[in-house]
């Protein structure tokens, strides 16, 4: 375990990456999943809640941060005619899915089942960026995600006892973001379709 107040670099981090990400949004050169990242928004903020009821301490509030920068990012992708990407029927579905876990959390007494379907709808609400970031790694940016990776460590280890309510949603998330910058550096799914290739073979012929 590191000091708690590790936390608070965290919080800065968090504050890094996302102004990263707003900016590149604002520029028209990210685009943004409104389906994902409004979702998250909601969840971020109602974990937060949780936890602060739970009492987990410091923690909660890189997890306010989960809540608080998706907002900013679902508005700023207002502010620019391509800062925001076009919803699909797979993304509808995965809010549709998304929305009933958080409905089901809501309306169960077990705590333990409450925050399996509360960090299962969030992982699901991922899906969208996911596949996105598969499809077309070039409209996303990567150092959100590695941030909030990072933060998310930091905050595990900041924990003075590893209880389920503590650990299940930051660690769930940060391997869902550590994929989504894994996948967006590598340019994964271009490569893997061969697209890369193409792109390269034609710049040096």
């Amino acid at each position: 375990m590191i000091n708690p107040r590790f936390v608070y670099l965290a919080v800065v981090l968090s504050i890094v990456g996302a102004w990263g990400y707003v900016r590149d949004t604002l520029r028209g050169a990210t685009s943004p999943n409104r389906v994902t990242w409004s979702l998250w928004g909601v969840e971020g903020v109602l974990s937060f809640v949780l936890e602060v009821q739970q009492h987990i301490g410091l923690a909660s509030l890189m997890t306010l941060m989960l809540g608080l920068v998706p907002c900013v990012v679902v508005l700023s992708s207002f502010r620019h005619p391509l800062g925001v990407w076009k919803i699909g029927g797979f993304d509808a579905v995965c809010g549709v899915i998304s929305v009933a876990g958080l409905l089901f959390w809501a309306s169960i007494n077990q705590p333990t089942v409450a925050l399996i379907s509360f960090v299962a709808a969030d992982q699901v609400a991922a899906l969208p960026t996911i596949r996105k970031s598969w499809i077309a790694p070039t409209t996303e940016s990567s150092r959100v995600f590695f941030m909030v990776s990072l933060n998310c460590a930091i905050t595990l280890f900041t924990l003075k006892t590893f209880t389920t309510a503590g650990v299940l949603f930051p660690g769930c998330i940060l391997v869902a973001d550590l994929i989504l910058g894994l996948l967006i550096v590598s340019n994964a799914g271009p490569r893997f379709r061969g697209e890369y290739m193409s792109s390269s073979a034609s710049l040096t012929a």
